[in-house]
């Protein structure tokens, strides 16, 4: 069924509009600080399952559920004292806590696992939204499932056309980048997946070390399971075939203006994702700015309408400069591996690694960024690693990871 799809700036009459769809059971697409996400009432299977048939997203993809008051955990989840200091620091905010869930949220919404990822969204339209349809609402990112996610209300049309009959128009989103996921059910706090709410940040309020999952910056195996939304193997990803390019910053560039050369030799339509400081310095590379390398926040923000805007220019080949995986920049590479399904090329090799050979990625500059071979359960941690794969073993990883 093919609806019309009306993008309204949000005010009173649209929000009291979109209010009443999501009472419906109807979907309604709106922006958070984050990214655009696109809701439905979280305690209805019926309204579930619409948002999973309008972006495609696999079954086994569980969703986040937006509240506006903490009054509305109640019902919904068990919430340990440890959540109360994140709460008070981070909420409103783009921190999603994983919690035990209660018997009223819908298995459609956790993909049967016995967790739900709950948040308290911080931008103004998403609140009022929220207080207005006073429903927890499940929201993904109003994307076609895998491509990147929508920061913009015309990101979201382009995906959502004759899918879903409202887009509250709240302009460009914020931070730019998912919310931070980080799981307080299974022992120590881990985050899952790294957002505008860094691991630094979490450890200065929580006051103990948090661990980061192992699938942060690897592809899920075939026997693990989502715990959280953004750990499928490619995600956020353009059309193009997506390669990172790690190493030594003269390295680097020299290397991206030589696949530029091959790749365009081949009649592909071939581009460079850099940092606004190289800019000249791969002048003739189609360069597409993603932001300061010295400024991650920067790049988040840009990062993924830089990715959108390859699949507007028709882009075949795209090769991509990384960032120390430090403070929000892991976050920025938690995001650029999964869209390159974690292919990676470092400057002074010739072959590029395969994610079936490879799984791993590493930082800029002289810092590594590594993730053990490991199972469901594995935490990086800074410390040297042993990297198995298939036929050898790399070692003497440097100790930022």
């Amino acid at each position: 069924m093919i609806l019309e799809t009306l993008v309204l700036e949000a005010d009173e009459q649209s929000l009291s509009l979109a209010a009443a769809l999501l009472r419906e059971g109807k979907l309604v697409a709106f922006p958070t600080e984050t990214v655009y996400g696109l809701g439905a009432d979280a305690t209805s299977v019926p309204a579930v399952l619409s948002i999973f048939r309008a972006k495609g997203r696999p079954a086994d993809n569980p969703l986040i559920v937006h509240i506006y008051d903490r009054a509305q955990l109640d019902g919904l989840c068990t919430v340990p004292d440890e959540a109360l200091p994140l709460m008070d620091a981070f909420w409103p905010g783009p921190l999603t806590i994983l919690f035990e869930k209660l018997p009223a949220v819908p298995d459609e919404v956790t993909a049967g696992l016995p967790t739900v990822a709950v948040r308290m969204p911080s931008h103004p339209v998403a609140a009022a939204m929220l207080r207005a349809c006073g429903l927890p609402i499940a929201a993904p990112s109003a994307n076609s499932s895998g491509r990147p996610s929508p920061t913009l209300a015309s990101h979201v049309f382009e995906d959502m056309k004759g899918k879903i009959p409202l887009v509250l128009d709240g302009g460009p989103c914020n931070v730019g980048l998912e919310s931070t996921v980080v799981d307080l059910c299974h022992g120590k706090p881990t985050i899952l997946r790294p957002g505008g709410i860094t691991k630094e940040m979490l450890e200065s309020v929580l006051g103990q070390e948090v661990a980061l999952a192992g699938s942060i910056l690897r592809p899920l195996k075939p026997d693990e399971k989502a715990l959280s939304p953004g750990m499928r193997y490619r995600h956020y990803a353009p059309n193009a075939t997506v390669t990172l390019v790690d190493g030594k910053e003269d390295a680097v560039l020299q290397k991206l203006k030589e696949l530029f050369a091959a790749e365009t030799a081949l009649g592909k339509k071939t581009c460079v994702l850099c940092f606004s400081e190289h800019v000249g310095a791969l002048e003739g590379c189609s360069p597409h700015d993603i932001g300061s390398m010295e400024h991650a926040d920067d790049v988040a923000r840009k990062l993924f309408s830089v990715l959108r805007q390859l699949d507007e220019e028709g882009m075949e080949s795209v090769f991509s400069e990384v960032i120390p995986p430090e403070g929000v920049g892991l976050a920025v590479m938690n995001r650029l591996g999964r869209a390159a399904a974690f292919r990676i090329l470092h400057a002074g090799e010739v072959n590029i690694h395969r994610p079936s050979r490879w799984l791993f990625i590493c930082g800029h500059r002289p810092r590594i960024l590594a993730c053990a071979l490991a199972g469901a359960n594995t935490i990086c941690q800074p410390r040297r690693l042993l990297l198995a794969t298939r036929k050898r073993v790399i070692a003497g990883l440097s100790q930022h990871c």
